[in-house]
């Protein structure tokens, strides 16, 4: 594994939905090791239900400049298929019909190698530290669980937003999420319908009140799962929503999610059913400008790597946003991944390999 592309493919063949990435933390931990790096595994694992921690490493600096860290997870969305990944032409794939994992595994391997390039060539540096996370696909998990006082540095970076590698994620949104149940009568459908209060009918009340989709510029609002009922001859007496609403401005993401609470109190009244319904605030927006160190660096960094330089927007959660709550500044950068989470996930080979060039030249410009 002496190259990005070898440490990923290793990487890509190990399953490691969210909760079971014991293998993939020990493959980092052993290849950091290999070029003298110590790293050490919190005890994030049993807390949150899993079979590892984050793997934290440190490389005290060598020069004066802005310490930096690296952020990459090794969890993936929970595979439907087998796991045959491989380089055909340009493209690495996933010669079976699931995932390939490049979210966030080409990120892992074009970090660590870059660090080891750094390290084997003597390359002067201010500091370097790499968070590995776990669990970052069902809501940051490791993250949040990780103790951010422990980084010295406060300027990091994050690779986790699709597209060819040079964009820079200057803002990105706040996630609600929201557990809805309601709940109404059991009867039986034909012989006593009036005794019966359909839950289901009231959530379908509920959603039909409520516009779901791009909702308003930088805002979204969806339901993206609806269990209840028994059976056909049965009025359902229960019925659960899982929904959310994001927002690239945090107080409109608040209204959104208001908007559900209302809706569905309205509806559960009209039926005769009642609802409880659970908020749980994800994380929170937050927005860069040209003039931020993080953005100043990264864009110096990016250009030097030969990358073309983009400043994006996105609706999507990562890691970045827990490292921006706990105060410090977290820029997240394009990887080179496609079509993440589908049987179609794929990178270019040449993507890979400027990861780990991004990572030295982030090194340099921070030691400059």
């Amino acid at each position: 594994m002496d190259t990005a592309l070898d440490l990923f493919l290793a990487l890509a063949r190990i399953p490691s939905p969210p909760g079971q990435e014991r293998a993939c933390v020990d493959l980092v931990r052993d290849v950091l090791a290999s070029f003298g790096v110590a790293s050490d595994e919190d005890g994030a694992g049993p807390r949150i239900g899993g079979d590892a921690g984050n793997l934290y490493a440190r490389i005290p600096g060598t020069v004066p400049g802005t310490p930096l860290f690296f952020n990459a997870h090794v969890d993936t969305v929970p595979l439907v298929a087998g796991l045959d990944p491989a380089v055909e032409g340009e493209w690495v794939v996933n010669r079976e019909p699931a995932i390939l994992g490049a979210d966030n595994k080409a990120t892992v391997a074009g970090m660590v190698d870059g660090i080891r390039r750094v390290v084997r060539e003597g390359i002067p540096h201010a500091g370097i530290e790499l968070v590995i996370t776990v669990q970052e696909e069902i809501g940051l998990l490791g993250a949040k669980a990780f103790d951010a006082s422990r980084l010295e540095a406060e300027v990091g970076y994050v690779y986790d937003v699709d597209g060819d590698p040079g964009a820079m994620t200057m803002r990105a949104p706040s996630q609600i999420t929201l557990d809805l149940e309601f709940r109404g009568r059991a009867a039986h459908a034909g012989m006593e319908p009036e005794r019966g209060r359909n839950a289901i009918h009231a959530a379908a009340i509920a959603l039909s009140r409520l516009t779901m989709g791009r909702v308003a510029p930088g805002a979204s609002r969806s339901v993206g799962v609806i269990e209840g009922g028994t059976q056909r001859n049965v009025v359902p007496e229960r019925c659960t929503m899982q929904m959310e609403v994001r927002s690239l401005d945090d107080a409109q993401v608040a209204v959104l999610a208001q908007e559900i609470v209302d809706a569905a109190n309205a509806a559960a009244a009209e039926t005769g059913c009642s609802v409880e319904i659970a908020q749980t605030k994800e994380y929170t927006a937050y927005a860069f400008t040209d003039g931020d160190d993080v953005v100043r660096l990264a864009r110096r960094a990016l250009e030097a790597a030969g990358c073309e330089v983009r400043e994006i927007e996105t609706g999507g959660g990562a890691d970045a946003h827990a490292f921006n709550e706990a105060g410090k500044r977290c820029l997240n950068l394009s990887s080179g991944m496609e079509a993440i989470h589908t049987p179609d996930e794929r990178i270019r080979v040449d993507h890979v390999e400027a990861l780990s060039r991004i990572t030295v030249e982030l090194i340099r410009a921070a030691a400059a």
